[in-house]
This record gives structure tokens, sequence and C-alpha cells, in this order.
């Protein structure tokens, strides 16, 4: 339940500094065929005979909707005039910013510093404008953009909710001053918790406690991430947390995710504040079909964690032991790399392999499961270790996960801040990159080329299938910039090829993704 503001608005505080609040939880501007929102446009006059007094601007909220936001500007700020934002839903005052923002949101479980979350009841709301200060003889033109959203997922939302960061370079070494708007390389982190579960810092005093979002944050812009998924177990309640740290750490894009957390496996669901019903076995979800089915409706990216993880007393429920089929078409990825694991001698590798041989064509992504933001940046699991290196248009919510959906990705287990694995193919004039699908006749000639970047001393492998096949030359990386050939004849069967690069102890450095070659011929990636 909300908490509620029961003061009269004759003793709410007058503006603070202006500082324009910077739209969070970021996405991109694609928009989908059939926006998830409404929008209505909402323009009046403030006169000086209403200085110091408060105006009601009415709008109306239809049952179902999710997220109201607003978008305020006025004129004749050069005159002194100053305009306070407040938003009223029909029973009680949800915002007060005085006037320091420009936007207002308020949703389901997260909403705008100085706004409350909560339940959008249907019905007359007011968007609430105070007066502090208008001169006489002087009108004051004020323009809102009201939008009204029936879902969480963040590709539907509002373009001012989507909009990509636009400070800090993007991670691609090749290029530095790279703009975060144009495509590259980003790196992140899919898998961390905080206080809104299990996560834990030390106190003040040295005591064990629940560690507040800040912490992982301010971790992950210390490593040099560019994003971050924040995966608390079933909760929704970090996001408040989210939106009030976005405008500070304007370098590192907050994505809104979870870990649905069951007696049956682990799934990472990003991209959505929708509350998911995560009670598999109940008569509500009775089977991890239901609960992947119900994640897609809400438009949620969907990923199995630490899926070779032992359950039982160990681990309650951490391994991926459904107890029945489940669709795998339903997933998008699987978290091949999670962090800390290759300490107990667990490998989710050949899971991910085993999915691909079924023709279940799951991305491969990584997970540092951090825990403790506070562990120093060398120890597995730390925040960043493993990152997931994604191949987006742009640093943005929508993009990053596109981006994995497409395959676009590589896992730095070491969670470096500049080693790159690019894989291309060629073959018949069509090129691809890791992710991609080609086709390639009986005898049809493909050319592979892997880029290396910052791995010097370290050896490539090339993967087939799930084995590893002989390199065209040395194998062994001895410079900081390197690329690698490989001529592959294809026999016009389904197949995928990966690479991957060790160190000189044998330890995994980079984890690409396949090239899919023939994929479309068949589709038995049904239910296992």
């Amino acid at each position: 339940m909300q908490k509620k503001i029961s003061l009269p608005v004759s003793f709410i505080p007058l503006p603070l500094l202006c500082l324009i609040f910077f739209a969070a939880l970021c996405g991109n501007t694609q928009q989908s065929a059939t926006p998830a929102f409404t929008e209505r446009v909402l323009e009046g006059v403030i006169r000086s005979k209403q200085n110091q007094s408060y105006v009601k601007v009415p709008f109306e909220v239809a049952a179902g909707t999710e997220r109201v936001t607003i978008t305020f500007t006025y004129t004749e700020k050069e005159q002194h005039t100053t305009l306070d934002l407040g938003m009223l839903d029909p029973a009680e005052l949800r915002c007060w910013s005085g006037g320091n923002k420009s936007m207002l949101t308020v949703g389901l479980s997260d909403a705008t510093p100085s706004c409350l979350p909560g339940r959008i009841p249907a019905g007359i709301w007011n968007v609430l404008i105070g007066v502090p200060n208008i001169r006489p003889n002087i009108e004051s033109h004020y323009t809102i953009h009201v939008y009204l959203s029936k879902t969480g997922a963040v590709s539907q939302q509002p373009a001012l909710l989507r909009e990509p960061l636009r400070t800090g370079p993007a991670s691609h070494p090749t290029d530095e001053n790279q703009s975060v708007g144009t495509p590259g390389w980003f790196r992140g982190d899919l898998h961390m918790h905080t206080a809104h579960s299990d996560g834990q810092c030390p106190s003040q005093t040295g005591k064990m406690v629940p560690c507040p979002v800040f912490f992982t944050v301010d971790a992950a812009a210390r490593r040099g991430l560019d994003f971050i998924a924040i995966t608390d177990h079933n909760a929704t309640s970090q996001y408040d947390a989210m939106r009030e740290l976005q405008p500070y750490f304007d370098k590192v894009l907050l994505i809104p995710g979870r870990e649905i957390t069951t007696f049956q496996g682990h799934i990472n669901f990003l991209g959505t504040t929708d509350f998911l019903d995560f009670r598999l076995g109940t008569k509500e979800v009775p089977d991890v079909n239901t609960l992947l089915r119900n994640a897609d409706r809400l438009g949620g990216l969907t990923s199995i964690n630490h899926p070779s993880a032992p359950s039982g007393e160990i681990c309650l429920g951490c391994g991926w032991t459904p107890a029945t089929k489940v669709d795998m078409r339903l997933l998008t990825a699987v978290e091949a790399v999670n962090g800390g694991s290759e300490l107990h001698g667990i490998s989710d590798i050949p899971f991910w392999d085993k999915q691909l041989k079924n023709g279940c064509r799951l991305t491969g992504v990584g997970g540092s499961d951090n825990h403790r933001p506070m562990e120093p940046p060398d120890q597995p699991g730390s925040v960043g270790s493993p990152t997931t290196v994604v191949y987006a248009n742009e640093l943005s919510v929508p993009a990053i996960l596109d981006g994995i959906r497409a395959g676009h990705v590589f896992m730095d287990t070491q969670g470096t801040r500049g080693r790159l694995l690019e894989l291309t193919a060629n073959a018949d004039r069509a090129k691809v990159q890791a992710g991609d699908e080609m086709n390639a006749a009986n005898g049809a000639t493909v050319h592979f080329q892997l880029h290396v970047t910052e791995a010097a001393g370290g050896e490539i492998r090339w993967v087939e299938d799930g084995r590893e096949i002989p390199a065209a030359g040395s194998a062994e990386i001895t410079s900081a910039d390197a690329s690698f050939p490989l001529t592959w004849t294809s026999d016009g069967r389904r197949h995928w090829l990966r690479a991957e690069v060790t160190g000189p102890d044998g330890k995994l450095w980079l984890l690409g993704n396949p090239v899919y070659v023939n994929w479309g011929l068949d589709n038995p990636c049904l239910v296992h």
C-alpha cells in the first residue's frame, strides 16, 4: 500500500533549485505498431491574479491504466514567473516537486522522486500547479502532455521514457570517443541483488545488513559498465530506487528486471515493471509454460539462470528442474556463465550446448549474480564479473534487449574494460555476425573471421556443434589486436559455430554466441 499524504496544499513547500529530471529506465525511440499508451495535450493560461494560489487542471484516467506520465512547460520565465508542479489522483496527492522537475511519472511499482507509486485509480486526476510568483499584468501560457500507459514494458512506454542515455563513451575499444547514440559494443551485468531481496553489505559498524541499491549501481559505475539489470528475487520494489538513482548515474543504464525464483528453477525477467506471478505449482501458475507465456504477454525477455546449479538444501530451486516439459521456444536466453560458479566446478555451458543441439536458438549471456557489491572487483561474482557485452544500436533498454534477442552478445568472464570477440561469416556475398543465421548449400564455402583485442597470451578455440575443431593456423594470440580466419565447407545440414578464448592456464576468458548455418531447415526446438 502506498503511504497517504494528508497535508493540505497550503503547506506544500515552494520551489527548490531548478533541476530538469532525466527520463529514467530509458529506452529507444522505436514504437510498436499499436502503442500501449494514449496521449493528450492540456493548455491554459496562468494570470497575475492567481499569484500565490493553486490551480487544478483535470484529466481523465481510464480503468486498466498502469502508468500516468506528464510533462510541463510554461512561458514568461524571463519575467521571473515560477510555477510548481504536482499531481492529484481522485483521492490524494500523488506528486509534489516544487519547481525542480518538468516531468512526473507514477507507476504501479515506481515513480519519479517526490511521487508515490501504487495503484492507478480510474477517474478524474488533476495536474496541480502552484503559483509562487507571477508579476502584475503577466500571463504565462502552459502546455501539459499527459501519457496514459497500459503496460509496464519499457519498449511500449512513451518516447520520453525510452530516450537513450546521451553521455559517456560506449565500450568499443577501437573508438573511445564513440557516441552512445550510435551502434557499438556495450558492457553490462544482467544478474545482481540488493536489499530488495538478499543483497548484503557491511553497515557503518560492520554488521551485514540489507544493502541499498545505491552501492550496486555505484560499483557498476566504478567498474565502467554501460548497463546493469537489478534482478531481485520476485520483487518490483527496487524500481522506485532505480528511478531515483538514474538521473545521477547518467552513464549507467538501469534496466528493470527481476529474478523469477521458483522451486523448479530461476528465470531472469527483463524489460518491464509489470508484476509477474511467480507461484509455480499453484492453480494460477500450474507449470513453467504458463509462467513463460504470462511473461511473454507482459513484453519481457526471459532467460534461464544458473541451470546447472545444485538444487535442494544447498540452494533451493537454483537448478533447472521443471516438473513438466518446457516449450523452450518461449525463452530468449540462458545464463551460460554465472559469476563464481567455476569455483565450485560448475559450468552452464554444457546445458547451453544441449539446447543448441536440440535446435533451440537461445542466446548465451552472463551474470555476476552479485549479492555483495562491496566485494573487490578481482573476485569472481563481483559486480561485472562476468560481463555481458552486447552489440546494440544505442544505449537504451529496448536496444540492449534487442541485441540480446538477436544473439549479438559475447561474455567476458574476467570483466575487463576492453576485450573484444567479434565473429563474422561470409558466404556467397552474404555477411552475418555472431547470433545471426545464414544459409549455405552442400559444398558451399563459408569464410569465418574472428577479431580479438586485448587478449594477448590467450588462445582461440573454434567450436562446431559443441565440439572443438582445428584452427586454420596458429591459435595463439600474440598481439593486442589480432584476427583469425577459418574456412569451413557446408554439408547442407543445420550447424552452429562459435569461438572462445582461453587463458594460458586453460581458464575461459571470452565466450561468443554462434553463427547459425541452415537453421531454418527444420524446427526441432519444441519441448525438452
